[in-house]
This record gives structure tokens, sequence and C-alpha cells, in this order.
């Protein structure tokens, strides 16, 4: 197992949660309106990835479950095998660690090789370092039938060599979200903020400016503290909610929601009403973030009203 050298701290603004910041899933069949059970082309089962063509990647999870390899030196032979054994179930991408420092402080990649999974745009942490082939197949066995759950059951075909890739044609934002959009990428998240809440207001029920909104808050939060400065303050303080919260920030954007969950769940009943009260509507909007058909969603939702009542 290689470790992988720290991102910088100019990467990890506007990299930390990947998961459909501003094309959130809305619904079982997925952000893009993907059909359970639908099918693609794409170039290969095998795709080589990075910090500035993920997006092309969390588009593609919304029909297929996405494994992800971050590695140093060169992808695993057996990782490869593994994926390319499914016939287009599966889809596998690779990233060069080191290359692409973004991508690396969203998975929180400490070592490599570090596989996780996209399905719907959310990430999945899988495991780290080689594992024997039969131990690969059990954990992608395990994977396809998480995204099975979430309605996430596409097919990819690989085109033929020599063919040219059809472009993806994507419907159009409206105008709020495609402001909020380019605002996100260039890191001003006040914006982004803003039109989201214009677009709220416009329309309560729209769900996908809703999520949105939560998602980049989250950035905004996170703000320039490294994830070692985060954690060590919660660990400091286990009864300080703004410390918890914070950490719950961290673990959310990396899509460790359990974690996230688990910690202000226990925190709850300790607090008195306004501290019940920032908890309760916190754990809300990461419920947004995730989508309420994610089972980790539904257990938490059902233990947070178990202390409600």
């Amino acid at each position: 197992m290689t470790s992988i050298p720290p991102a910088s701290r100019a990467n990890l603004r506007g990299a930390v949660d990947l998961s459909s910041l501003v094309r959130p899933p809305a619904g079982p069949a997925g952000a893009a309106g993907v059909a359970p059970g639908a099918s693609t082309a794409v170039p290969s089962l095998v795709l080589e990835s990075s910090d500035a063509s993920f997006t092309g990647i969390l588009d593609l999870s919304q029909t297929v479950p996405v494994v992800v390899e971050l590695y140093v030196g060169e992808p695993s032979a057996t990782l490869i095998r593994a994926v390319t054994g499914y016939a287009g179930r599966l889809v596998l991408a690779t990233v060069d660690a080191a290359a692409n420092p973004q991508l690396s402080q969203a998975f929180h990649a400490a070592a490599a090789p570090t596989v996780a999974a996209v399905i719907g745009g959310r990430p999945i942490a899988l495991y780290e370092g080689d594992l024997p082939e039969a131990d690969v197949k059990q954990v992608l066995d395990q994977l396809l039938t998480l995204a099975a759950q979430q309605n996430v059951t596409g097919t990819v075909t690989p085109a033929e060599p020599g063919a040219e890739p059809a472009e993806p044609v994507e419907p159009p934002l409206p105008p709020h979200h495609q402001e909020a959009y380019d605002a996100i990428a260039a890191g001003d998240f006040e914006t982004a903020i803003r039109e989201y809440r214009t677009a709220i207001a416009q329309d309560p029920r729209d769900q996908l400016a809703v999520a949105g909104l939560a998602q980049v808050s989250l950035l905004a939060r996170l703000g320039t503290a490294s994830a070692a400065e985060i954690r060590d303050a919660a660990a400091a303080g286990p009864t300080d909610i703004d410390a918890q919260l914070a950490v719950a920030d961290l673990d959310v954007s990396g899509g460790h929601l359990d974690d996230a969950f688990g910690r202000l769940l226990q925190l709850f009943p300790t607090l008195d009403q306004p501290g019940k009260d920032r908890v309760r509507t916190r754990l809300l909007d990461f419920f947004e973030i995730a989508g309420g058909d994610d089972p980790r969603v539904v257990s938490a939702r059902r233990r947070l009203t178990g202390l409600l009542y």
C-alpha cells in the first residue's frame, strides 16, 4: 500500500463534495431521469478520469454503478479483471491519485489503491489496499445489491473499436440553477446559495434547489479549515455542538453518511432544546443531500423520529 501526498488547501475548496453538487437525484430514477435498467454506450468499461473530467463519471453513475480506483503507479489488474467480468453492469474509473489532488481529498484517499464507488452521484467508500480477486468480487456483488436498492440498474456497452463516441446531450438547467452551478465552479458559494434561495422562493417545491442549497451550504461551512483541524477539534470537544456539526459536515462531504448520522444522533439526547433544534436542522440538510431513498437516510430518519417523540 502506497501513501498519497496530502492535497494542498487550494485544492480542497470546491472539491470536497463530488456527489452531484447541482444535479442531485430527483427520485428513484436519479438526477438525469434515467430509467432503471437503461443501457448506454461508453468508450470502454475502464475509463481514465481526473479532477477536470469527473463530472462525466457522476453523470454515468445515474445509469450504472461506477467503481473508482485512486492508484499510484498503475491501476490494479485484479480490479480491472473483476469489473470487466460483470459484462457492463459496472464501470471502472481509474484516477492517478498523485496527479488529481481534488479527487484524492474528496474520497479521503490516504493510501493507494483506495477503491470507492459512485451510485446515482453519491460516493461510497469500499476498501483500501490490494484484495484477492474473490474478495473484490464479493465487494462488487454487494455494491450491485446496494445499487439495485437505489434503482441504479442500467448497463453499458463498450463502443466498437474505431467508433466515435457520441456527445452526451444534457437538458439545460433552469436559470437560477445554472447561475448556482457556475458560481460553484468559480468557488463563489455565497452567490450559489443566493441563487438556490431565489429558486426556492419562486417554487417551494423545487427539490433540486432544496438539495442544491443544502450541498453548497455544506461546502461554505467547511471553509478553509483542514480535515485534520476539524477532526482534532471534534475529538477534543465531544460535547461541543459546533465541533461535532463541523466534523459531521466533513463526513458527509466524503460520503461517510453513517458516521455523520451516528455522531449527531448520539449527541442529540444530551442537548438542550436550542441545541437539539440545530442538530435536527443539520440532519434534515444531510437527508436532502443524500436523498430520501438512501437506506442510510431511512434508518437515520427513523432514529431521529424516535428521539423527538
